[in-house]
């Protein structure tokens, strides 16, 4: 199970964190990635992690201003947002890969205004 939250109303230029609790994976032989979906759009992968060793991944879109982290103990991924633009609105929804099998939590909701 994985559970997102964190999302909001922002300014542009603002910043946001995002929570992602995941559940019910053994050990920490997993990816968390954080996926976004705007009105009329395609989903699209935008940043993951490894949980046993940090490796990081982020799309170009957001080199830069957004970092993920996680915290192994509490099986949890953040994403750091900052410098949020009006194009970054969009539903956030947190996933997992687990011995090879994608999994999607629900999404939070993320608004940034100009």
């Amino acid at each position: 199970q994985l559970q997102a939250s964190g999302g909001g109303l922002v300014q542009t230029g603002g910043s946001l964190r995002l929570s992602c609790v995941a559940s019910g994976f053994k050990f920490d032989d997993y990816a968390i990635g954080w996926f976004r979906q705007a009105p009329g759009k395609e989903r699209e992968g935008i940043s993951s992690i490894t949980m046993i060793d940090g490796n990081r991944y982020y799309v170009a879109s957001v080199q830069g201003r957004f970092a993920i982290s996680r915290n192994k103990a509490a099986n949890t991924v953040y994403l750091q947002m900052n410098n949020l633009k009006p194009e970054d609105t969009a539903n956030y929804i947190c996933g997992a890969l687990y011995r090879s099998v994608p999994y999607f939590g629900q999404g939070t909701l993320v608004t940034v205004s100009s």
